[in-house]
């Protein structure tokens, strides 16, 4: 490899485990925070190859300037002909649930009912049809950032007129059915090269929005977890985490979601719902946060999967 991987991230804590990997085989590797980045239009980046995992949730550290950013870096770098992991149209999908909904409503599968606004006043109108409880979800997301749910229209239109509701730093929303997941389970389907590569069922106790992979602590049998990925001090929560074999028919939908959104790397969420055993896609993520303690959970460690991928790609 004559010229270094690049992995362009954000978040603090979560790509730990892969800068481990990537030190330990002393691959030529070289990280770029995006908060803290400049690009010159006329210069070819340096770079074998660049793993694009910014984070969406980056405006809820401050950094919500990297979000927009990023997609003039990722286009610079196509235009320069750089082999870019999850590039333009995965962050394109990324940063924008509303997006993502149009994808699946192309492929012809299902999903919550949903309506996008762009005032929070325009909630009420928007939820009329939609069978409640509903949530009002901020269009550019991340760790269940800015999520509201509602019970009732009067509950709703109470928030929407008390300034109550987070749009997001696109000031773009979904209001969208919540469905009651079954058994109170969500299942989180992960692709590596656009393929299968295993899949969770995370168990929460309440109506919690912050699924994150990395940040679940306990197996379903009970048992701790080590959370490599999180800050030391990461409050624990009660959410639970089992390996999972989810039906060849499953795989092969979220194989083609993650190729209709440009995903490489990524995760695709479903629930079934608690009063009608319905499937629905409800989340689609390009970046994929591994499960904590993955050779516990499934089985193997998929941080070295992922580093045997970039080093094939890079190469």
């Amino acid at each position: 490899m004559s010229r270094p991987i690049a992995i362009y991230y954000e978040h603090p804590h979560w790509f730990a485990p892969l800068f481990a990997e990537l030190e330990r085989r002393g691959t030529p590797h070289e990280r770029l925070h995006a908060a803290r980045h400049r690009f010159d239009p006329a210069e070819r980046p340096p770079y074998s190859l660049v793993f694009n995992r910014m984070s969406p949730s980056a405006w809820q550290r401050g950094h919500s300037q990297a979000v927009f950013y990023t997609l003039q870096y990722l286009a610079h770098l196509e235009r320069h002909d750089v082999r870019v992991v999850n590039g333009h149209r995965a962050f394109l999908a990324e940063i924008s649930k509303a997006r993502q909904l149009s994808i699946l409503d192309c492929l012809g599968l299902p999903y919550p009912r949903a309506r996008a606004i762009n005032d929070c006043g325009e909630a009420p109108a928007a939820a009329a049809g939609l069978r409640f409880p509903v949530v009002v979800k901020p269009n550019i997301g991340g760790s269940g950032a800015g999520v509201r749910r509602f019970d009732t229209p009067d509950a709703l239109a109470e928030a929407a007129a008390g300034g109550g509701l987070e749009l997001g730093p696109d000031h773009t929303a979904l209001v969208q059915e919540f469905i009651p997941a079954e058994a109170g389970r969500i299942t989180r389907v992960e692709v590596l090269g656009g393929r299968f590569l295993y899949a969770i069922r995370v168990y929460s106790p309440g109506d919690t929005f912050n699924l994150c992979p990395a940040d679940v602590c306990r197996t379903t049998g009970g048992a701790e977890l080590a959370r490599a990925a999180c800050p030391a001090d990461a409050p624990r929560n009660e959410l639970r985490v089992e390996g999972y074999a989810p039906p060849p028919e499953v795989v092969a939908e979220v194989e083609q979601i993650a190729a209709a959104c440009g995903i490489e790397v990524g995760g695709i969420e479903y629930v079934i719902d608690a009063r009608d055993d319905r499937l629905y896609y409800y989340d689609v993520n390009a970046l994929s946060n591994f499960v904590a303690d993955a050779p516990r959970v499934v089985g193997f460690d998929p941080f070295a999967r992922l580093a045997d991928f970039l080093e094939r790609e890079a190469r």
